[in-house]
């Protein structure tokens, strides 16, 4: 009776190269890291398939892993490990050929010195005993003749060693590194059960750190343009060391961070104690082994495994080809088409969107210390895109001005752009002019008042509004000094004045002349405190003026103090 028993099982085995046998088919790129998506398609047997993928990426962070696949197979297993590093050649058969062509040259090269060395030896050791003088001529001519081969046959040797030097540098460069990359050694053993031999395609997602991307910004303002006078051009500057190079791949940036382990702080019991001194005994001294300190075995191979369940995965999806946000907390913008970025550690600069904002353009000046005016956009974010934190290059009408940040802004969020300064608005910060009076019969009192004049001219052929001229007013620091503003009447807060805050008034707010009002710095500012304003005595002017047009600003102030004393900062 014969043996019937079947033969031992022993699984095919397929070995594929990451680099040959996959493609990227994703990159979602986040600010930290990236989580790649790497598709191989493959032909297995009826049974089961051990899986062997080389050329993994050693950062590849192996607790992201996983493994998605379609056809008619189950994935059962899949192991990552560590290749051991390829031994690097010394030499290579094409190394040897240069080497021997390039000993043949130099032998020849040799030569030639020698033979013009003979040359000018021969030509030496001539005498009139030895040659006659009607035959010189011939002589030197031969002597012409030879040398000139000789020099240039010399020149060419030169050259060519020249030349098969740097061939053989190269050759040597070449050799010393290993046929596989060594930033790319990570291997992953997939077992896969196939009910019929057939074709099945399986993904790889892992994530992989050193791969970054931050945000900047191009802001061009039209002075012009009233409707949307701001175009944001939003870029995206991508670096990446990983390792591979991403060649052709749809390119995903995520806003959000991916975090792991993170959870709510917790709060642990706050306890109060008398110090009580501990006391004094030998120390303890406490020891422990590496071993005590290693995880258990199961743990460490648990770290380097990942399974996915016994059935048949759901077909990957294809994700849209526009750009798109989700939401306030995070956002996803698809680079349009394909890209690549190879692995150098240099940005590389991708345009995300471009849009034409809203904005409301506001000057400020402060004579007193600079007569130069500063020119600002209140920037609304009417769109759905998140911005994220990052320098942006500033232009206004065509000519670059200046270089700004851009804060995280939400959709329909607004922020501030510095603009630069605007030289079409002249101010004049006139000298100020001073008068001294005294009264009082016993107790003599001397009153100084200060008049300050400030003159603002829009030489734009525009008019303009939301100029803001910001000056001050001395503050009293002692009960026998009194500071009162004349111009513009602004009322000056007492100790204890709250009056600008109760019962829902507003804060003051004059009218000085036609698009000129006069008010305490601060007012229009979000958050700012109602009872504070005019505390620090600094006035503002908010002014509209007409193209070519010029204004007339007046701050007056008095400052009354006894006649014998010497105030200090007036």
């Amino acid at each position: 009776m014969t043996n019937t028993d079947p033969p031992a099982f022993e699984p095919s085995k397929i070995d594929l190269q990451s680099l040959t046998d996959s493609k990227i088919v994703a990159v979602s790129l986040y600010s930290t890291r990236a989580e790649i998506t790497r598709l191989f398609k493959f032909a297995v047997k009826t049974g089961q398939n051990q899986v062997q993928i080389a050329g993994l990426p050693n950062v590849l962070e192996t607790e992201s892993l996983r493994v998605e696949g379609r056809g008619a197979a189950t994935i059962h297993d899949v192991t990552v490990s560590m290749a051991k590093r390829e031994h690097v050649p010394t030499s290579s058969p094409k190394l040897v050929e240069l080497l021997s062509a390039r000993e043949k040259k130099s032998n020849a090269l040799v030569r030639c010195e020698k033979a013009l060395a003979s040359v000018e030896q021969y030509l030496g050791s001539l005498t009139l005993q030895h040659l006659d003088v009607s035959k010189l001529d011939t002589v030197l001519q031969h002597y012409e003749a030879t040398g000139a081969r000789l020099d240039a046959q010399k020149s060419e040797l030169t050259e060519e060693l020249r030349r098969m030097d740097g061939e053989v540098a190269t050759e040597h460069a070449a050799i010393a590194v290993p046929h596989e990359n060594n930033k790319l050694r990570v291997k992953a053993a997939i077992g896969v059960f196939a009910e019929t031999a057939g074709d099945v395609e399986i993904a790889l997602i892992y994530a992989v750190p050193y791969a970054t991307w931050t945000a900047f910004y191009d802001i061009r303002v039209d002075m012009d343009t009233k409707e949307n006078p701001v175009t944001l051009i939003y870029k995206a500057a991508v670096k990446q060391s990983t390792g591979e190079s991403w060649d052709d791949v749809p390119l995903q940036l995520e806003t959000s961070t991916p975090t792991f382990g993170l959870g709510v702080p917790h709060l642990s019991p706050w306890n109060l104690a008398i110090h009580r001194p501990a006391p004094t005994s030998e120390p303890v001294f406490m020891s422990m082994s590496l071993a005590s300190m290693a995880p258990p075995p199961s743990a460490a191979r648990r770290r380097m495994r990942s399974t996915v369940d016994e059935e048949e995965l759901p077909r990957m999806g294809s994700a849209g080809a526009a750009v798109t946000s989700k939401g306030n907390v995070s956002a996803t913008f698809r680079v349009p088409g394909l890209v690549s970025i190879p692995c150098d550690g240099d940005a590389h600069n991708f345009t995300i969107v471009e849009l034409g904002l809203k904005a409301a353009m506001s000057w400020v000046a402060v004579p007193k210390i600079d007569a130069k005016t500063h020119l600002n956009a209140r920037i609304t974010n009417a769109s759905e895109y998140t911005l994220l934190t990052g320098n942006a290059s500033v232009y206004v009408d065509g000519s670059f001005i200046s270089r700004s940040v851009v804060p995280a802004v939400s959709p329909q969020e607004s922020f501030d752009c510095p603009l630069g300064l605007d030289p079409s608005i002249r101010i004049t910060y006139h000298p100020v002019l001073k008068t001294r009076s005294q009264s009082g019969f016993y107790t003599k009192s001397a009153t100084h008042v200060f008049s300050q004049r400030i003159t603002v001219h829009n030489t734009k052929t525009v008019a303009i509004g939301r100029l803001k001229i910001v000056d001050q007013i001395p503050i009293s620091q002692d009960s026998q000094i009194e500071v009162r503003l004349m111009t513009p009447a602004l009322m000056i807060p007492t100790k204890g004045s709250n009056s600008t805050s109760k019962g829902g008034v507003k804060p003051q707010v004059l009218n000085v002349s036609t698009g000129v009002v006069a008010q305490w710095d601060g007012v229009d500012e979000s958050g700012s405190d109602l009872e504070a304003l005019g505390v620090d005595r600094k006035v503002k002017w908010v002014c509209s003026i007409p193209a070519q047009g010029k204004i007339n600003l007046s701050l007056e102030w008095e400052v009354t103090a006894p006649a014998s004393a010497t105030v200090v900062g007036l």
